[in-house]
């Protein structure tokens, strides 16, 4: 059990860095960017700020002010509860198209501070008002719901720097969080992945702001751990460009299968490039 003074994932305070760097970001565009297509097929520049947008308002109205007033339809599997988040983005971003970039970057500001302070105030070992379904919680705490935030903001700011070439925030302070909240998602990929016990999976990003994770195999299921006791049945080695599309499925394995490196059992090692760490 983890001690509770020790916070497995803590991006309280990196919210508010994150979002300056937003704000510096869209007021650098110029007015031909915010049409620019980005990896996320169905969305332009623009449709993804606007994006950004809805999660601070329906953070600062659901989270914080515990304000539903939105019924969902009735939910039986993981991918009705997708198909019903995807069609409220897909909404609220047709919506906002009437909005100017000028109007778009003066709400963002507006919310983002509000969001980030709402972040910060959380106790990181209280329930989470949502669990984290990719990873397949049915109950989170704090610090687990708070990580997975910060890793919808990183990506989709990513995606506007990917779509009009700026220089991303690839950098250990604002990355690695974000590939550490992805591979809490392995245990539950691997779920029904048969192997012996003690089998160990080494999946690497590369670059210094990567990282290394372990899987290991008990007798009732797969857990991460820090301190692997034999040598891994699979190593996965993932270029640090390619990483944090594959996890939010705009690239699917077969896509980038060619640039990734798998030693060993290739059976266990093409299962990690199957991890997806956001609801879709």
């Amino acid at each position: 059990m983890v001690e509770q003074s020790k916070i497995p994932i803590d991006t309280r305070l990196l919210f508010q860095p994150l979002d300056d760097k937003l704000i510096e970001l869209l007021k650098s565009l110029e007015p031909e960017d915010w049409n620019k297509q980005t990896i996320a097929k169905d969305w332009k520049v623009k449709d993804v700020a606007s994006h950004l947008l809805d999660g601070n308002i329906r953070t600062l109205s659901i989270q914080r002010d515990r304000y539903f007033n939105e019924t969902p339809p009735q939910i039986q599997k993981f991918q009705d509860l997708v198909g019903w988040l995807n069609q409220l983005n897909a909404d609220w971003v047709k919506v906002t198209k009437r909005i100017s970039p000028l109007v778009l970057i003066l709400l963002l500001e507006a919310t983002g501070e509000l969001t980030s302070e709402y972040f910060a105030s959380l106790d990181p070992w209280d329930t989470a008002i949502f669990p984290v379904d990719w990873a397949g919680e049915s109950e989170s705490y704090n610090w687990m719901h708070t990580a997975r935030e910060y890793t919808e903001k990183w990506h989709h700011q990513q995606q506007i720097r990917d779509a009009t070439r700026r220089e991303g925030i690839m950098t250990e302070k604002f990355f690695y969080p974000v590939m550490n909240t992805f591979f809490q998602a392995l245990p539950h990929t691997f779920r029904d992945t048969e192997a012996e016990t003690g089998t160990i999976i080494k999946s690497t990003i590369t670059s210094s702001a990567g990282g290394t994770w372990f899987l290991y195999k008990t007798p009732n299921a797969w857990l991460l751990t820090s301190n692997p006791k034999q040598e891994p049945a699979a190593s996965v080695e993932i270029p640090i460009e390619i990483s944090w599309k594959l996890f939010s499925k705009s690239l699917r394995p077969d896509d980038v299968s060619k640039q990734i490196t798998i030693e060993g059992d290739k059976r266990l090692g093409r299962k990690v490039l199957d991890m997806v760490s956001v609801m879709a």
